[in-house]
């Protein structure tokens, strides 16, 4: 069974920085699809980035394209989410997701961590 772990998020003042790194369990195979979603109360989950491990395609929402990276370690089975230039509008649960796409292209997210909560706020 395929189990997905999220480290401890944490609370910053807008404009500073944090880390998520997630760590898949219990995986058979190569996982082709690792990202990040996140959910704010009363707020619907929203994809924040992921990262296709065949073709190396890397997805960002535009609401946060040129502040969050992504990256994917393909053989530790990890998924970490660098977070720059934080605004309390990032504030929410994060999700890291797993599953499969097509064309580089994710889409069926089958396996989901426990969720972390990141605060911005001054």
């Amino acid at each position: 069974q395929v189990q997905l772990v999220e480290s401890e998020g944490g609370s910053v003042p807008p404009g500073g920085s944090l880390r998520l790194s997630c760590g898949a369990s219990g995986v058979t195979g190569r996982l082709e699809c690792m990202g990040w979603f996140r959910q704010a109360p009363g707020r619907e989950r929203e994809e924040v980035a992921y990262r296709h491990s065949l073709s190396g395609y890397t997805h960002y929402s535009d609401s946060v394209k040129g502040r969050f990276t992504v990256s994917l370690d393909d053989a530790k089975k990890t998924v970490s989410l660098q977070m720059d230039s934080l605004t309390p509008e990032d504030s929410g649960m994060y999700f890291c997701a797993a599953g499969r796409g097509n064309g580089g292209v994710c889409y069926n997210w089958k396996y989901w961590g426990q969720g972390t909560q990141v605060t911005v706020s001054s």
